[in-house]
């Protein structure tokens, strides 16, 4: 197993690792919108949060040896359900090739945001 620690992404909050790689699949901890360098929240809106959310996956996954493209799972949570087709527009700017994808409303999220997702690929 190999820990993925990362600049491009917020450092973890708790007792965890941004990612590990096993057996040549990076599998992310979920990413929230917060910004790497001051670890503040972007923004307040679902598309702004959803970006930041995939710019630090997106963090993630390079420094395991994936990327966006080879990406076959997500877990998706957001705070409400009614922003499913506005994160919809963001996430499928990101994932293209469509991966297998959970994507379900909690009661709340780390910090309040409004999304956090997960993601598991392949290392190229």
């Amino acid at each position: 197993m190999q820990k993925i620690s990362t600049s491009n992404a917020p450092s973890a909050i708790g007792p965890y690792s941004q990612g590990m790689v096993v057996n040549g699949v990076v599998y992310t901890s979920g990413q929230i919108p917060a910004i790497p360098a001051t670890g503040e929240i972007a923004g307040e809106t679902i598309a702004i949060q959803a970006k930041q959310v995939m710019e630090n996956l997106g963090g993630v996954l390079q420094a395991g040896g994936s990327d966006y493209d080879a990406v076959f799972k997500t877990t998706c949570f957001l705070a409400d359900m009614a922003d499913f087709v506005a994160f919809n527009e963001v996430y499928a700017t990101y994932f293209p090739n469509c991966p297998a994808r959970s994507c379900v409303a909690v009661k709340t999220l780390p910090k309040n945001v409004l999304v956090e997702v997960e993601a598991i690929g392949l290392v190229k």
